[in-house]
């Protein structure tokens, strides 16, 4: 038997050192947090996309009282800008989590689902779409979708 190892590589950023374009993401995923239906667990999140043509399309989560119904952040705006527009790629995709109004000290992570969706968009594109996770206290960078999923589902 051999063993392997997997590493995930991210960089960790301080508010300061992104772009005036970053910056702009971030407050419009703090913005548009409000949107969040998240009555049930008061953890609101909110997913902000950048797409090539310099569209901004965002999503919330969205909770059902019959669980699992509800919808995360991430699936919501991917799915809501490949809708809206099938021919534009995702450059940047920011996430930001709200725990009861405040957002969280640490930068949260998509789920596995929103993830594979995500693999998807960023291989049906052609291109790596760059991932920031927002925290109070730190910010996480992705370059790829793929570097969250070493072992990946990819239908070939």
């Amino acid at each position: 038997m051999k063993q392997r190892e997997i590493i995930i590589r991210y960089k960790q950023l301080d508010f300061n050192e992104l772009t005036a374009e970053q910056k702009n993401l971030f407050q419009v995923a703090n913005d548009t947090n409000k949107n969040s239906y998240s009555i049930y667990s008061q953890y609101s999140v909110s997913c902000v996309v950048m797409l090539d043509n310099k569209v901004i399309v965002s999503g919330t989560n969205q909770e059902n009282s019959a669980y699992p119904s509800g919808l995360c952040a991430e699936r919501v705006a991917v799915f809501s800008a490949n809708s809206q527009y099938p021919d534009a790629k995702i450059s940047q995709l920011v996430i930001l989590a709200k725990d009861k109004g405040v957002i969280t000290d640490e930068p949260v992570s998509p789920c596995g689902a929103c993830l594979q969706v995500m693999l998807e968009a960023e291989n049906r594109q052609k291109s790596p779409i760059e991932i920031l996770l927002f925290g109070k206290s730190k910010i996480y960078k992705i370059d790829s979708v793929k570097d969250c999923l070493p072992i990946r589902f990819e239908r070939k």
